[in-house]
């Protein structure tokens, strides 16, 4: 009887320590265990899923950079990254940092800072572009659906970035990528906006209908109040000629 007695004050035991636990584990994570901001969702192989970043990264030029001082030559490492959403925005950054994965970090927050907006009309631009900024000169135009992006180096990252899908263009002057893309950034800024109600042919058309119509009827209005005001000019000139018969 002594066992049964002490085997049931442990199972007590035991319990009451369980729902302790629990108790504490609900007021830590807000709720049950299965279901806190812990469980991430999760990949085939175990590991946890990556959020999706807001912004895509690409890498225009990396290069090593020197400086010279009282001590020597310092080496630092200088990155121009471009950020885009592939849907209209689109920003550079320039910056240098003693590693390559500080400068590439420096870069992207500075990029983050100068996004500009592109207006797209059918995934290409909406009109024909020049622009020179120093040695650099570009010469962009809108293409047809299935053109594709024609243009190398630094301008295809850009145009990729931004969503353009269908463009044609022509660098000239020089072939440093930093220049090349601080230009192409400046000529898709200067870019004109494109109202929708302009876009939109359907609209467009039948506003131009509504617009003859209403002509239309203005003027075969004109026409009927001129067909009844001329009799009453007759009947007077008549009177005056009978008059004078007189």
């Amino acid at each position: 009887m002594s066992n049964e007695v002490t085997e049931n004050k442990i199972e007590a035991k035991v319990d009451t320590d369980k729902k302790a636990a629990e108790a504490v584990a609900k007021s830590v994570y807000g709720g049950d265990k299965k279901k806190n901001q812990f469980n991430k969702k999760r990949r085939p192989d175990g590991r946890a899923e990556k959020p999706k970043e807001e912004f895509e990264q690409r890498i225009v030029d990396l290069a090593r950079v020197t400086r010279v001082m009282a001590g020597g030559k310092r080496m630092r490492f200088r990155a121009c990254v471009a950020i885009g959403d592939k849907n209209g925005r689109i920003g550079i950054g320039l910056d240098k940092g003693a590693d390559v994965t500080i400068a590439i970090q420096k870069a992207v927050n500075q990029a983050k800072k100068v996004m500009i907006e592109v207006p797209l009309v059918n995934d290409t631009i909406p009109h024909d572009v020049y622009m020179k900024t120093g040695a650099a000169k570009i010469l962009l135009k809108p293409a047809k659906r299935g053109k594709g992006i024609i243009a190398g180096g630094a301008a295809r990252i850009i145009f990729d970035l931004a969503g353009v899908k269908n463009i044609s263009s022509k660098i000239l002057g020089t072939t440093n990528k930093v220049s090349i893309a601080r230009n192409v950034i400046e000529a898709l800024a200067s870019l004109r906006k494109v109202d929708k109600k302009v876009s939109d042919a359907s609209t467009s058309s039948a506003q131009v209908k509504k617009e003859v119509n209403t002509e239309k009827v203005e003027v075969k209005e004109e026409k009927k109040v001129e067909k009844t005001e001329k009799p009453a000019v007759k009947k007077t000139v008549t009177k005056a000629k009978t008059d004078s018969k007189k």
